[in-house]
């Protein structure tokens, strides 16, 4: 064990003291922005004041507010976390306080927009900074109502938020690193975001947002695109619905800031409630979500990417072979659901006409497989794939257009939990990633290790050169036109257009109804991703 120690860095607003340990200076609970509370809640984050003397930055700062939400796989792993509204708060590990200028690893956590945290056990930056001789850092922003709701358009400008201020925090989380990251042996120069889920999808949209333009050259995106999003009209009925929940009326601005932070969370789990999908899950997974309100995000991020927005940035992005099964395990309908069942729901989501041939080219293509081709699983596999997978092929379809540097990846890696019934669901790839994988739920054994040594190997080359080749896995060709894709699991390797059978099945499906693209109230021509 290396020895343990005080150590001090200077950032724009002051000194913080920081441990070292095991050959890393670890910072944790450094403000990166005043706290958004009181006459600041709903604002855009402002810079944090000066401080004189030095500031303790050795215990993580306290999480964004939120509701956890139980599930079976995931409740043995999580932590409780102090939670308030004064939250913004970033962490950093780094192997030299030096001029080595580094490479810069930012993550993005997930959660829906509404859970999640950047001190959660699994993404502890300790095994990457060691591995890779690189500066990670992680940070909070501000989630649920209080982070993407947009209530300017309803109060007149009273409270002016876009819906956006989660994203805003992490533009000023990216300003920090890039005003302050020298201090701590890092390149501002060379930075990476990475993140999963609700950060994957952050990430697509800070790919196109003029606010974030410059403050990272390279982008790894883990199940999400950016292709979830509140279009302008249903940013506003949901503000609407808001205010109805505490019987306000859009000019009470002192009653609505004067909220009671539980208040809120409340708020938040009734319209989940309230927008629940009746035949699924009892409530949503989340009503909020960031909103194409026309200046902070210009329009929805795939279309700007194809017209080139994020040329200049490198990408990696990636899912898992199946998502969904996480994200159902509170649906227990799901089970008993027979073809008529399985029709119903997928016209929910898609414009009639598509749904038969889509089950049916599923269907055919996990029967040559020799896959299950039941209701339930048909189901699973659609959802997967219309949530995450198509948006992501779409995206980097979309991005190798304008730069070459594009990558595609697909994880295959099955946790053994409930007996395997998982599969590679959400959220499994990201303890490889950092290293921290624990037995239970992602396995164990030289095969894991492996894995995730080439996970962690992969991610870092990208990090220094934008490619992500590296001695474990040899030469990781871009997606380009064979559709080229590294395969994680038990064995890794490169393998053109994986299966490309159930992506084809969506090529008849107009872009809109892949990803979660909410709008003012569904119809059959434009129905609602709720």
């Amino acid at each position: 064990m290396g020895g343990r120690s005080e150590i001090i860095a200077s950032t724009t607003s002051g000194k913080i003291e920081g441990t070292y340990l095991d050959g890393l200076y670890i910072f944790k609970g450094v403000p990166y922005a005043t706290p958004p509370v009181g006459n600041l809640r709903w604002v855009p984050p402002q810079p944090h004041e000066s401080w004189d003397g030095v500031r303790p930055a050795v215990e993580f700062g306290p999480i964004a507010p939120q509701t956890i939400m139980p599930n079976p796989a995931l409740d043995s792993i999580r932590v409780v976390q102090q939670q308030s509204e004064d939250c913004l708060y970033l962490n950093i590990w780094s192997p030299g306080l030096d001029d080595a200028k580094r490479p810069v690893m930012v993550w993005i956590h997930g959660g829906a927009f509404n859970m999640g945290s950047g001190s959660e056990p699994l993404t502890d930056g300790t095994k990457l900074a060691s591995r890779g001789d690189v500066v990670v850092v992680s940070f909070n922003y501000r989630l649920g109502l209080l982070g993407f709701l947009n209530l300017d358009e309803i109060t007149g400008g009273r409270i002016p938020s876009s819906g956006n201020e989660g994203l805003l925090d992490q533009v000023a989380a990216l300003r920090w690193v890039h005003d302050n990251i020298s201090s701590f042996g890092g390149d501002p120069d060379n930075v990476t975001v990475f993140g999963e889920s609700a950060g994957g999808m952050s990430i697509g949209c800070l790919l196109v947002m003029p606010e974030a333009r410059g403050l990272f050259q390279k982008a790894i995106l883990q199940s999400g695109v950016g292709s979830t999003v509140s279009l302008l009209d249903a940013g506003v009925m949901l503000s609407g619905k808001f205010l109805d929940y505490f019987n306000l009326r859009p000019d009470d601005t002192e009653a609505i800031l004067n909220l009671k932070t539980d208040q809120l969370l409340d708020a938040n789990q009734e319209l989940k409630r309230q927008f629940a999908r009746k035949e699924e899950e009892e409530m949503r997974i989340t009503v909020t979500a960031p909103v194409i309100d026309g200046k902070n995000i210009p329009d929805i991020p795939y279309e700007l990417i194809k017209k080139g927005a994020a040329a200049g940035v490198n990408i990696i992005a990636g899912t898992n072979l199946e998502e969904w099964t996480l994200l159902c395990m509170m649906d227990t309908r799901l089970p008993d659901l027979d073809d008529t069942g399985l029709q119903r729901r997928l016209d929910y989501y898609l414009p009639s006409g598509y749904t038969a041939g889509l089950v049916e080219a599923y269907r055919a293509a996990r029967s040559s497989r020799g896959m299950d081709t039941s209701a339930p699983e048909v189901f699973k596999a659609v959802q997967t794939d219309r949530m995450f997978r198509m948006p992501c092929l779409k995206v980097i379809d979309a991005q190798t257009r304008h730069n070459p540097s594009t990558y595609n990846y697909l994880f295959t890696w099955k946790s053994p939990i409930f007996g395997g019934a998982l599969g590679a669901c959400h959220s499994l790839d990201v303890g490889f990633v950092f290293g921290t994988h624990i037995p239970d739920f992602h396995g164990s054994g030289p095969a894991a290790d492996r894995l995730s040594a080439d996970m962690q190997e992969a991610w870092l080359a990208f990090t220094r050169t934008g490619n992500p080749s590296c001695e474990r896995l040899g030469t990781w060709l871009p997606y380009g036109q064979d559709r080229t894709t590294m395969v994680f699991g038990e064995e890794s390797g490169l393998e053109d257009a994986p299966y490309d059978e159930e992506r084809r099945a969506w090529e008849v499906i107009p872009d809109f109804f892949t990803g979660e693209i909410r709008v003012e109230a569904p119809t059959d021509e434009n129905k609602e991703g709720v």
